[in-house]
């Protein structure tokens, strides 16, 4: 991959890769082209941040009924309210940073990290990434942690690519942002929640999805986390075949965000919701 001048376009060509672009499009297009977003895309668009947000928080660990992640406004008691806590402000924050995630991937993610980590971790590491010697807590992510050198160069590696940009779908870029985060998890804590923030972010400024009414973290929560698992191990694999099983994951994942986005306009239509 690395001969190629435009490594994240060449992913593109892998088995199975373009069918699931195409049908994360058409999903994506459903929700769009519903008659209640015509009227109501706001309404949608907040609907989707809190239930991705809930669904990212179950991920790592915190798997709250969507009604008590509505109803609640205290999220500093102990650890499960702030990883929903952490959530739900990283969704809030995602679009505000699009300008900055163009010019700056780095940036964002240090921002990230600082609005999810601040008050819950050491003040002097929130919103840098890890130093050799320091330790991660993420305790799901069970792949074999890069040193911090390894890290922060292949960190240094994914921003060069995302900033000379290229011809590769929103789709192959998001997942291999949220994939190489999660394979590095360059912050101390919470590097599951930003690497799914950061796919969010991806899928919205490539025009993709831009009001953000499809949140691939409901998909991936309902997909599970086993084979939330499985599918990252075979991204970091960095086989053919793994990575490629990734991206079909991460696709699977948007498309199953696109149809809760599509419920929740079917609710609104007949006055349920």
């Amino acid at each position: 991959m690395r001969t190629n001048a435009d490594p994240l376009a060449a992913l593109g060509a892998l088995p199975g890769v373009a069918d699931s672009v195409d049908s994360v499009r058409k999903a994506v297009d459903r929700v769009y082209g519903h008659r209640v977003m015509r009227r109501r895309s706001t309404e949608i668009t907040s609907e989707a941040a809190l239930r991705g947000a809930r669904a990212s928080a179950a991920l790592a660990g915190a798997d709250w009924a969507l009604e008590e992640v509505r109803r609640r406004t205290d999220f500093s008691a102990a650890e499960e309210p702030r990883v929903v806590g952490a959530a739900l402000r990283l969704t809030a924050e995602a679009g505000q940073l699009l300008g900055v995630w163009r010019q700056s991937p780095l940036r964002v993610l240090a921002r990230l990290h600082l609005v999810a980590a601040s008050g819950a971790a050491p003040e002097d590491s929130v919103g840098r990434p890890r130093l050799a010697g320091e330790s991660v807590d993420e305790p799901l992510v069970t792949l074999p942690l890069p040193g911090a050198d390894e890290m922060a160069g292949r960190l240094e590696g994914l921003a060069g690519l995302l900033l000379a940009g290229g011809g590769a779908p929103a789709l192959v870029t998001a997942a291999v942002v949220h994939g190489e985060l999660l394979a590095l998890r360059p912050f101390g804590s919470y590097n599951g929640l930003v690497a799914r923030t950061a796919e969010r972010i991806v899928l919205i400024g490539s025009g993709l999805d831009p009001k953000a009414v499809c949140p691939s973290e409901v998909g991936h929560a309902e997909l599970g986390s086993a084979a939330y698992a499985e599918a990252l191990a075979g991204y970091a694999s960095g086989t053919p075949e793994g990575v490629a099983a990734w991206i079909a994951h991460c696709g699977r994942a948007a498309e199953l965000g696109a149809r809760e986005s599509t419920a929740v306009c079917e609710a609104l239509q007949r006055g349920a919701a």
